[in-house]
């Protein structure tokens, strides 16, 4: 679904979620997560901008590049963009929090079946915690409803 013309924030992040089912979260590249931490970091951000934090420069080949990475963030739904002036504007539509959440989830469901715990009780086996880590989980456990 194509914003083309209006920037409408939150309302139509929530469209084209309805339309497209689920944004294409776990599918993302090194490079088009590099692009993101930037929006994370930086908020709402020109690709002239964005080029010059990841690569230094706003050469013509590095703009394609983050041209490129913009385009195909845009049609997994993880970036919006403001058409409305000669430049355009770029901003994620979903929160770090919130991506880091689905990667965790799909993580869960390719390797344990779903199961939350399994993937956190593989986690915990397999790397060592430290004393404060321990303690930190507990409590979170104990917070929860």
């Amino acid at each position: 679904m194509s914003l083309m013309g209006s920037w409408g924030g939150e309302r139509n992040r929530r469209q084209r979620r309805e339309v497209d089912g689920t944004m294409d979260a776990a599918h993302v590249t090194k490079a088009e997560l590099g692009l993101l931490e930037v929006l994370w970091d930086r908020g709402r951000s020109t690709t002239r901008e964005l080029s010059e934090r990841l690569y230094g420069e706003a050469v013509p080949s590095k703009l394609a590049t983050v041209q490129k990475l913009l385009h195909r963030l845009e049609r997994k739904g993880l970036v919006d963009r403001d058409r409305r002036a000669f430049v355009h504007w770029f901003e994620a539509t979903i929160s770090r929090d919130e991506f880091v959440g689905r990667q965790i989830e799909e993580l869960a469901e390719t390797f344990s079946g779903g199961s939350m715990a399994s993937l956190l009780t593989s986690l915990v086996e397999t790397k060592r915690l430290s004393r404060a880590e321990r303690n930190k989980l507990r409590k979170l456990l104990d917070e929860m409803p």
